[in-house]
């Protein structure tokens, strides 16, 4: 597959980056900046692009379109992702109670430590 990302763009981040996991918002309430994902209830927004960053870097994240992400799991194509604890996409499953996060859409299947493409749609998945 071929990544065609729609919209792709510059934030500044709170903290280190690594390119192709998903990127979430690091303070909601105070600013925009972003960092990894680290639950699948983080605020996620998309994927990080091909380039890593440092705390204060301006880096690129895709927000619409298609991406390439890290697994943390294994996935099949079609499935919802969220947020592993490392910012690796896995699998969305409803937790009680809970609002997950959705990053996209996986388009082919693999297992941890693959790149897939993804396409990045967020969303969220509410379970009462």
């Amino acid at each position: 597959m071929t990544m065609i990302p729609l919209l792709i763009l510059p934030f500044e981040a709170s903290a280190a980056t690594t390119a192709r996991r998903i990127a979430r918002f690091s303070d909601v309430s105070a600013s925009a900046r972003v960092a990894p994902a680290a639950a699948n209830t983080d605020p996620s927004i998309g994927v990080f692009e091909r380039m890593a960053g440092a705390s204060g870097d301006m880096v690129d994240v895709v927000v619409q379109g298609v991406a390439s992400v890290e697994l943390g799991g294994t996935v099949t194509a079609g499935a919802a992702l969220t947020s592993d604890a490392s910012g690796r996409a896995i699998a969305a499953v409803a937790v009680a109670a809970t609002t997950v996060r959705i990053v996209g859409i996986a388009l082919e299947p693999g297992v941890v430590g693959d790149f897939v493409e993804v396409l990045v749609q967020p969303s969220l998945l509410r379970t009462p």
